[in-house]
């Protein structure tokens, strides 16, 4: 039985109104099949509702707006189907149910009160949750970040369901919500690794290929990250230890706040399994997200999740006073914030002038711009390799950014062979 508060008795009288009425009959459904004894607080929202799937999206949210709805804390948008800065990206003409259906839905979630950011990465943002902050997240890599790196509480919330957190303001107390829930359960050792190659940024997106496939659900802890690891490299952990598992919190010794030591990572208890990080697993997974041979490139895609400010910092020096071949087309997708700030750096121009093309509110995924490119697509992002096979059916080969780059402006797959050679992967050293 469900405990609920005098809020909550209210709302699921529909003295609030209907909108709100029905919010919280989803969420009291939601604590009943989640066991929790009662609903929390929270104090904000990340919502993916607003994505237009079809258009039973549309008419729950026309529901929500016609009945009064409105959010009840700060509500962040995720990406939505389209760019509305640029619409030439996915014209009308290319599907004009959708791109209307898009439109109309991403209007009616500003008209409900949220803060249409149109990011799956809202913690680049400069307002974000802290340490031990009751939320609500839907993507999954903010979900991963916001639990492991930020140390705020969310379960993945699903479509629908987010947004009737939002608007009731409530959510079940289950899951990540509660501390016993939270305690490391495998551990992963990387003493093995040597510390050069776990400075480098495609080693993160490697093992978090690994961590999802080792913990499916569980929640890994990783022993051996350096103290140094940057915000940018975390992102990689989370979001391809979601993409290739269900990885929604993890904990690093040392550098993630809820796991100052190892026994804070695993509260006093002990591991179920010890996995060593070995090169065949990094092998492995790095295989795994390249199924194209080396060719002739049809595309660059960065950005999944969007591109940060400081991923832009590394990109620039890369690209300045140089042009991508004219068979290629790179594409990057980041926030509009974001690319506010890199406008201001004057970075925009010397990007533009490469012949990158920008994406916002959305992701490379579901542009057709994208979809309709023939042949090999490059990504220094594990989860779109991870992804694009199967939802975009492309080759597709998996670099760092600076192999992205370098193929981009030669128009064939280059690789750095020395970030693959050597004693550690049992290859002679170039």
């Amino acid at each position: 039985m469900v405990q609920l508060s005098e809020y909550d008795e209210r709302l699921l009288s529909g003295a609030e109104g209907k909108a709100k009425q029905l919010a919280m009959q989803v969420m009291l459904k939601a604590a009943e099949v989640s066991g929790a004894p009662c609903l929390i607080d929270v104090s904000l929202a990340h919502v993916n509702s607003c994505f237009y799937s079809g258009e039973v999206g549309v008419d729950f949210a026309e529901f929500l707006l016609a009945e009064g709805g409105t959010v009840a804390v700060p509500t962040l948008t995720n990406v939505g189907l389209i760019d509305l800065l640029h619409p030439e990206l996915r014209p009308e003409k290319s599907n004009e149910a959708a791109v209307k259906g898009a439109k109309r839905l991403m209007a009616i979630y500003e008209q409900l009160g949220c803060e249409v950011v149109w990011t799956c990465a809202p913690y680049q943002l400069k307002k974000r949750p802290g340490l031990g902050d009751q939320i609500v997240g839907s993507e999954s890599n903010a979900v991963a970040f916001y639990n492991s790196v930020l140390g705020a509480r969310t379960n993945k919330y699903g479509d629908f369901l987010d947004i009737c957190a939002a608007v009731t303001g409530r959510a079940p107390l289950a899951g990540l919500h509660r501390d016993e829930c939270r305690r490391g359960e495998i551990l992963f050792r990387l003493a093995d690794i040597p510390m050069a190659l776990r400075q480098e940024d495609i080693f993160y997106h490697v093992l978090g290929i690994v961590l999802g496939w080792e913990s499916g659900s569980q929640i890994p802890v990783i022993d051996g990250l350096p103290a140094t690891a940057s915000e940018d490299q975390l992102k990689a952990i989370s979001a391809a230890g979601a993409a290739s598992g269900s990885v929604s919190l993890f904990h690093a010794v040392g550098v993630t706040p809820e796991a100052t030591t190892l026994d804070d990572a695993f509260q006093g208890g002990k591991p179920d399994r010890v996995v060593d990080i070995s090169p065949q697993m990094l092998i492995k997974a790095r295989d795994a997200l390249t199924n194209s041979t080396a060719g002739k490139l049809g595309a660059v895609c960065l950005g999944t999740p969007h591109f940060s400010y400081t991923e832009f910092q590394q990109l620039v020096p890369l690209v300045e006073g140089r042009k991508v071949h004219p068979e290629v087309n790179f594409y990057i997708s980041t926030s509009r914030f974001i690319l506010d700030q890199v406008r201001e750096k004057g970075w925009l121009a010397i990007i533009e002038q490469a012949g990158i093309r920008m994406i916002v509110d959305t992701c490379t995924y579901f542009t057709p711009v994208v979809n309709g490119i023939q042949g090999r697509v490059m990504t220094n992002s594990g989860k779109w390799a991870y992804y694009a096979p199967g939802m975009l059916k492309l080759g597709v080969v998996f670099g760092s950014m600076q192999e992205c780059v370098e193929s981009a402006v030669r128009g064939d797959v280059w690789r750095d062979e020395q970030l693959w050679s050597g004693e550690f992967w049992g290859r002679a050293a170039v």
